[in-house]
């Protein structure tokens, strides 16, 4: 993606918890920061984005010095590749429609379990090193 991504503080407090009072085990936050260079890599090279997924969600805003809970649309993109031969992928999470794209997550080698994911070998046809 071809668009200024910033990295936050919520990027990173995402890192080490899961939720907003569950924390992530110390191995997988440290292997997560480990990743980020690559995840900047990742950024900088690529291309277009493997996933996207929109939803409504209630977001913590300041509203006249207090802060309140508004429903607002939360766009979620994922980008997928093998950098340095690790396979990440990096979520970029943008709030509104106007909204700038901010880091979200790093995601380190993963399995997948859903049927869209899966790749059909037997079905492709030519030599995909010439193709």
């Amino acid at each position: 993606m071809k668009a200024d991504i910033r990295f936050a503080s919520e990027g990173f407090n995402h890192i080490v918890f899961k939720s907003s009072r569950t924390e992530r085990e110390r191995s997988s936050q440290l292997l997560r920061f480990n990743l980020l260079p690559k995840a900047v890599k990742l950024l900088q090279i690529s291309t277009t984005y493997q996933e996207f997924e929109e939803r409504y969600q209630e977001i913590e805003v300041m509203s006249y010095k207090n802060k309140i809970m508004k429903t607002k649309i939360v766009h979620y993109w994922g980008i997928i590749g093998i950098i340095d031969n690790r396979k990440i992928k990096v979520i970029i999470r943008r709030i509104g429609e106007n909204g700038a794209l901010y880091f979200w997550s790093i995601i380190p080698a993963w399995i997948t379990n859903k049927y869209r994911d899966t790749k059909f070998y037997t079905t492709m046809k030519g030599d995909p090193r010439i193709d």
